[in-house]
């Protein structure tokens, strides 16, 4: 019985795990259309999943390439989140309300 937990962890089960963070990401994003903060929630999630097959298949392959390429990504999604964050409370400051349908304001 216990056998069944002690199988050890291969790269089938981190692309399951990234492919269901991927698809609760896009999911996130194409059926929550209101709130800014789930989109770039949902967009990190996304980001993760990338992250976990990059890293996934760099240990699998035996080289460094895709942990190094995570890190990039890691830290261009820090950046991205940070300026988004300052969009939104931004726009919250001025139009009181941060619904994705009233965004269409910024247009110029």
């Amino acid at each position: 019985m216990m056998d069944v937990f002690l199988q050890p962890v291969g790269i089938v089960h981190y692309f399951l795990l990234s492919t269901l963070l991927f698809v609760i990401g896009a999911m996130g994003i194409f059926l929550n259309r209101r709130h800014v903060l789930s989109m770039l929630m949902a967009l990190e999630l996304i980001l993760l999943a990338v992250n976990i097959n990059f890293v996934a298949f760099s240990v699998a392959h035996g080289n460094v390439e895709g942990q190094i390429f995570s890190f990039f990504i890691l830290t261009v999604a820090a950046a991205e989140a940070a300026i988004g964050l300052a969009i939104l409370v931004i726009f919250f400051r001025r139009y009181q309300t941060v619904d994705v349908a009233a965004m269409d304001t910024l247009k110029g």
